[in-house]
């Protein structure tokens, strides 16, 4: 474990508290300290923190926009020598259920024995992707339905900005023949590889760092869990990686701008289901 933290203070309306708590828990952080007008977080500190700030800022940026009654989020970073929290902040992680599938568990801890469910393993740590977000449950809510959908026949399936792996983990949980999972982040693929080998499905996923539109083959499951600006800038290159027939699940998006991005993939994809949990909206769409 890291010998120093990564604190960040965000000041901020209390009606976004919530939704800026949770990101930043999903992103890494192992807990939060609200107060009355400020949200702290920390993050194990590796030198690589440009990804985590850009991330922020990106998220913020959207709170912004929903409540624009408020003002304008400000941040502080500063790093903290240790203080013994190498193990305390184990205590903000605890296995979860999730949808009728999964059990998703920090490698500390077991989760209860429940027939049916597949465990998914994920060290928290610098890599989007622990499964308490909203973002992530739709996904993976929605790979358990596609799963239901595809039963009994062989397909593959891309994940893209796979952060801390769980979805491409959970793909290969429920069948997927083989996975491609590609991000451009370091950190992310590094913590990826190692949630990858933990979870015992290193054989069945292709990790790779290269750009969407060098992947030329299709798929018969695509997922995007990234933000609605990201998703509108790679809609081209998304739609192309779809199989004839074959699904597109979309989250991170922010609800006013799910609009924007149902109208950008409509000509080519039905919309099966649109499903929202306070601010973010998932979607999961078939290819005409």
């Amino acid at each position: 474990m890291p010998f120093s933290w990564l604190q960040l203070s965000v000041r901020a309306h209390p009606s976004t508290f919530d939704a800026v708590s949770n990101f930043l828990m999903e992103r890494g952080s192992p807990g939060v300290v609200i107060k009355k007008s400020e949200v702290q977080a920390y993050f194990a500190s590796s030198g690589e923190h440009g990804s985590i700030k850009k991330d922020v800022r990106s998220f913020l940026r959207g709170i912004s926009e929903i409540h624009p009654e408020a003002e304008t989020p400000r941040l502080q970073w500063r790093i903290l020598k240790d203080r013994n929290w190498n193990s305390s902040w184990h205590r903000f992680f605890r296995p979860q259920k999730i949808g009728k599938a999964f059990w998703v568990t920090p490698p500390w801890a077991t989760p209860p024995t429940l027939h049916r469910r597949q465990v998914i393993t994920i060290e928290p740590g610098m890599a989007f992707g622990t499964g308490t977000h909203a973002t992530t449950r739709g996904c993976l809510e929605y790979i358990e339905r596609v799963a239901r959908l595809v039963r009994g026949t062989k397909f593959n399936a891309l994940d893209v900005g796979t952060g801390s792996g769980i979805l491409a983990i959970a793909l290969v949980k429920l069948g997927a023949s083989g996975v491609w999972a590609v991000d451009l982040d370091p950190v992310a693929l590094q913590v990826a590889r190692e949630n990858l080998r933990c979870n015992h499905v290193q054989e069945k996923i292709h990790l790779a760092d290269g750009k969407l539109s060098q992947i030329r083959k299709s798929f018969s499951v695509v997922v995007a869990n990234l933000t609605a600006e990201t998703i509108l800038d790679f809609a081209g290159a998304l739609k192309t990686k779809v199989a004839p027939k074959g699904f597109l699940i979309l989250s991170g998006i922010l609800n006013p701008k799910s609009g924007q991005v149902v109208n950008q993939f409509a000509a080519q994809f039905k919309v099966i289901s649109r499903k929202r949990e306070k601010e973010w909206v998932s979607l999961l769409l078939r290819r005409r």
